[in-house]
């Protein structure tokens, strides 16, 4: 699973490496070393113009992480769907409708896992977080799906808090360092595939899902960083500082 992660890249620098035409500066995030389900996240999608149905923009939006499908009579469902398996994505009924229609690509500069170990002082097994990233430094392109979810309490359509806009995680088997840690990873794409992923006339679901291969290209590092990280209130860049 991909439960904890890791996004400090500006909204500039997104908007410029995903070739983001739309991005609204009210919805800047601060850098966040330490991302926790619920949180709001940074996603780049690509939605047909309300006033031309045949213009594509490319947005970066702030997203809440945690999907909530469109049925769900409770948005606190989100909280349960942070990541959705590759194997059965396109199948569940709480995400086939978006890996139709609504993919989206979650920069990360990458996360963390923990691995059981034996603690050497105690002799008690516990839990070591590892923070595994691309080896070349080059940001996650964590492939995602978004949902929109419509609040029954707010009366007005037009009203922005009508709208609840969430989002989940596609995770596959781990390879490479992550698989050394924790069986399970998220899916990051490769810059080649991004523009078939987002495009949402693209539905064809045997086309996508061949889309969604080796994980960062099988480049990963990882290393254990200190157990600071697992309390989701610390934030900073120490938390992916290596262990002593």
């Amino acid at each position: 699973m991909c439960g904890r992660f890791t996004s400090t890249r500006s909204p500039q620098e997104l908007t410029r490496l995903f070739h983001v035409t739309d991005w609204r500066p009210e919805e800047a995030l601060e850098p966040s070393w330490n991302v926790a389900p619920t949180d709001e996240v940074f996603a780049v999608l690509e939605r047909t113009a309300r006033d031309d149905g045949d213009e594509v923009r490319r947005e970066l939006r702030a997203l809440k992480w945690g999907l909530v499908p469109s049925w769900a009579k409770d948005p606190k469902t989100g909280s349960r769907m942070i990541n959705a398996r590759v194997e059965t994505v396109h199948e569940k009924p709480a995400y086939r409708r978006a890996f139709a229609k609504r993919r989206c690509l979650l920069p990360a500069d990458g996360f963390y896992e923990w691995e059981t170990v034996r603690d050497e002082a105690t002799g008690k097994p516990r839990k070591q977080p590892y923070f595994i990233h691309p080896g070349d430094g080059q940001v996650m392109a964590m492939a995602g799906l978004y949902e929109y979810w419509r609040d029954p309490d707010v009366t007005s359509g037009d009203d922005p808090d009508a709208w609840l806009m969430t989002c989940t995680i596609i995770t596959t088997e781990a390879t490479d360092a992550a698989g050394r840690v924790h069986p399970r990873m998220p899916l990051a794409l490769t810059p080649d595939h991004y523009d078939a992923w987002l495009d949402p006339h693209h539905q064809n679901t045997d086309d996508l899902r061949a889309l969604l291969t080796r994980p960062a290209d099988g480049r990963l590092d990882a290393r254990p960083v200190s157990a600071a990280v697992n309390n989701v209130r610390n934030n900073g860049p120490h938390l992916v500082d290596a262990a002593g």
